[in-house]
């Protein structure tokens, strides 16, 4: 139902977009969120948006850096990443909550991975 895209490798200070677009389900009223996991780290909320009211928020680290933004008509949500940094490196995912939108344990529904490297 969330099939999230747009992972790569890129260089520092490159850009990508990533896209999780939603199907099966009515997700108007829920919050959008992506997440991402380094490895050996736990997952950590990098932003959210929700779907009614285009409100959002990030993570400290990426505020500046990343927008994200929510197409209704396609009914997918995107997470455009500037000037990443190695750092930036991880498994993004999607998620949807109806509920709160900043601890992973919040979201109902999550989507596949896709992979950010970033070399330095």
């Amino acid at each position: 139902q969330l099939q999230a895209s747009g992972g790569g490798l890129v260089q520092a200070g490159d850009s990508l977009r990533l896209s999780c677009a939603a199907s099966g389900r009515t997700f108007s009223s829920y919050i959008m969120g992506w997440f991402r996991q380094a490895p050996g780290k736990e997952r950590e909320f990098v932003a959210a948006i929700s779907w009614s009211s285009g409100s959002t928020d990030y993570v400290d680290s990426v505020k500046g850096r990343f927008t994200i933004s929510r197409d209704n008509a396609k009914i997918t949500v995107y997470l455009q990443m500037n000037s990443l940094k190695p750092e930036d490196t991880a498994v993004y995912y999607c998620a949807a909550s109806n509920r709160g939108y900043l601890s992973q344990y919040e979201y109902n529904y999550w989507g596949q991975g896709t992979l950010v490297t970033v070399s330095s």
